[in-house]
């Protein structure tokens, strides 16, 4: 008896907000906000974009997408990393370490169109369903894109250690030994500790400038007019594909989370509309000039933790993320961060990302015993990273009238793969008949 109420209860998500009590929903809320805030401001810190605008995006896009998935899922929406390659080639970082102010709307208006691919894709399943349209996205296709963005990455993370090489060692062994040897608290946060440990050593060094902390405001809007969404065709192009690779993150994260309730969110409230959340959610981030938003696997931890579902307990997290982002003086401090810490971290954390497309393919078992699967991984990692490197745009241009249209590597890549798999004889993948949930992807750190 006593377990069939503990089985009800992981469906319902632990007791009501009477039961709960108001103070231990908002401690609930407060702990999902630390789970989600070192990765979530790490991504502002490798890209240069603001961490307040950053935090206000994560707590507003959280709310849109309860709002658009009838309040049910239990998750948050934070910074994605899979967009790291795409700031890095439209916005790469000044020589002197700074951010490149000019250029960061640009890949900006590329994740504003990267969010409406889930958006057009959520309306694809809608109309014909789910397996049909996923037949177009199998882990061959996916598993050698994600491989490509980490390694396209990797210079960048060179260069950035490179202005300190001892800064970037110790962060980066930090971070080592953190996730191989630490337990409890230290395991889950190894990459703040890093910097932390990086920095104080920046700090004996005097490496740090203080004087951004000593200009800025305690309080101020996190939206500001200049960083907002500017388009560009060859940005767009350059970006828009990374979409392909983050919207199997989301079903991956979807059953997670799903696996982790009981609960069945890809069927109800389904698939489209929690894409349309998802992407919805990167639109509007990407607008108002900050990164791409995707479900966080980090609170998806805390939710088997704590096994208290509540989906009220994400939404009360990310109005903590909206009051934060109201303090230019916390974000001035993140910024203070010497450019070699964020190299020493990029060189673990780009890494892994291809690491994360290898682990994918391996999970879904691809086969590559079939010429059709070589055939296709080849294409996709020797156009992807042949066309980024050989070429001084990053990739391939052309006239189309009067206007010069560069088509990144990865784009290349992504279309290549997506009709070498469409044509090639034999596409046996069919979407979601694994008994255990879909294995997708997670860039999370």
């Amino acid at each position: 008896m006593k377990k069939a109420k503990t089985a009800q209860i992981g469906a319902e998500g632990l007791f009501d907000a009477r039961k709960l009590g108001i103070p231990r929903m908002i401690l609930l809320g407060v702990q999902h906000t630390f789970a989600m805030f070192g990765a979530t401001v790490l991504v502002p810190i490798i890209t240069g974009l603001d961490v307040s605008t950053t935090l206000l995006m994560a707590g507003l896009g959280t709310l849109l997408f309860h709002l658009l998935t009838k309040g049910r899922v239990p998750a948050f929406l934070g910074s994605s990393f899979a967009f790291l390659g795409g700031f890095a080639a439209v916005a790469p970082r000044l020589e002197d370490g700074s951010s490149n102010l000019e250029m960061l709307p640009y890949a900006c208006g590329g994740v504003v169109v990267a969010g409406l691919v889930y958006v057009a894709l959520s309306a694809l399943i809608a109309a014909f369903g789910v397996k049909r349209v996923m037949r177009f996205f199998p882990p061959i296709v996916t598993g050698p894109i994600i491989i490509a963005i980490g390694l396209i990455l990797s210079p960048s993370a060179v260069q950035n250690a490179a202005t300190n090489w001892l800064l970037a060692v110790i962060a980066l062994a930090v971070i080592v030994v953190c996730n191989i040897w630490g337990r409890g608290m230290i395991k889950i946060i190894p990459i703040i500790l890093g910097i932390a440990a990086a920095y104080i050593v920046a700090l004996c060094m005097q490496q740090v400038d203080f004087a951004p902390i000593a200009a800025a405001d305690w309080l101020g809007f996190p939206i500001h007019r200049s960083a907002m969404a500017k388009f560009d065709l060859n940005a767009i192009l350059m970006i828009m594909p990374i979409a392909l690779a983050t919207i199997m993150e989301h079903i991956g994260d979807m059953a997670a989370i799903s696996a982790t309730t009981g609960r069945n969110y890809i069927a109800d409230p389904g698939l489209s509309r929690t894409l349309l959340g998802d992407g919805l959610a990167t639109s509007m981030a990407g607008f108002f000039g900050g990164p791409a938003n995707t479900t966080y696997g980090e609170n998806t931890g805390v939710l088997a933790m704590t096994r208290i579902y509540d989906p009220r307990v994400m939404r009360i997290a990310a109005c903590f993320a909206i009051l934060m982002s109201f303090s230019p003086k916390f974000a001035a401090v993140i910024e203070t961060i010497p450019t070699a810490i964020i190299g020493g971290v990029s060189i673990i954390l780009y890494g892994m990302i291809s690491a994360v497309g290898v682990r994918n393919i391996v999970e879904n078992r691809v086969d590559f015993t079939k010429p059709r699967n070589l055939i296709i991984a080849a294409v996709i990692l020797v156009s992807a990273l042949g066309i980024n490197f050989a070429f001084e745009s990053n990739g391939l241009s052309f006239q189309a009238g009067s206007y010069t249209i560069t088509l990144s590597g990865l784009a290349v890549a992504a279309i290549l793969g997506i009709v070498l798999n469409a044509v090639i004889p034999g596409n046996d993948y069919v979407f979601g008949e694994e008994d255990d949930g879909e294995k997708a992807v997670n860039f999370k750190v």
